[in-house]
C-alpha cells in the first residue's frame, strides 16, 4: 500500500542518470513529481516515460521537478534516457531503499506509483492506478 497524502515524504540521497549525488531536500521550495516505474526500456515504462518527455516543457513551466525512480542502475538509466531523449532526472534505487520508504516495493522491482511532494516535503497526491500513456497529463491536471 503506497504512503497517504499528508504524510512526510521521506528523505532520499541516491545517484541520478549521470552518476552525481541527488537529494529530495536539493528540490526544497519546488513541487516533485516523484515517479516509480518497475524497469527500464520496458512497454509500459518507456510509454509512460515518453508521456512526461512529450509533457516535460508544461511541467517546466510550472516549475515542476520530475523524477524517476526505478531499482536499475545509473547505466541502465542512462542508456534509457539516451535512447528515448528522456529530459528528466533517472534516480538509481539499486538496494530499493527508496521504493521501501515509499512502500512501492513489488518485491524486486519498484510498483509502478506517483506521488507529488509539495515544496514543504509533504505528499499532496498519490496515483496508484497509472495509465502509462497518459500519465504526465492526468498529474498534469491534478495539479491544476
Amino acid at each position: 500500500m503506497a504512503l497517504s497524502v499528508g504524510t512526510q515524504a521521506p528523505a532520499f540521497t541516491t545517484k541520478d542518470t549521470d552518476g552525481n549525488t541527488v537529494s529530495l531536500s536539493d528540490f526544497a521550495g519546488k513541487t516533485v513529481v516523484l515517479y516509480f516505474y518497475p524497469k527500464d526500456d520496458t512497454p509500459g515504462c518507456t510509454k509512460e516515460a515518453e508521456s512526461f518527455r512529450d509533457n516535460y516543457e508544461d511541467y517546466k513551466n510550472r516549475d515542476m521537478v520530475v523524477l524517476g525512480v526505478s531499482m536499475d542502475d545509473e547505466a541502465s538509466h542512462k542508456l534509457f534516457a539516451e535512447k528515448y531523449g528522456l529530459p528528466f532526472q533517472l534516480l538509481a534505487d539499486v538496494d530499493g531503499s527508496i521504493t521501501k520508504a515509499y512502500d512501492v516495493d513489488g518485491g524486486g522491482y519498484a510498483k509502478r506509483v506517483t506521488y507529488i511532494i509539495n515544496g514543504e516535503g509533504t505528499i499532496d497526491y498519490v496515483d496508484d492506478k497509472v495509465n502509462t500513456g497518459t500519465h504526465a497529463q492526468d498529474i498534469l491536471s491534478k495539479v491544476g
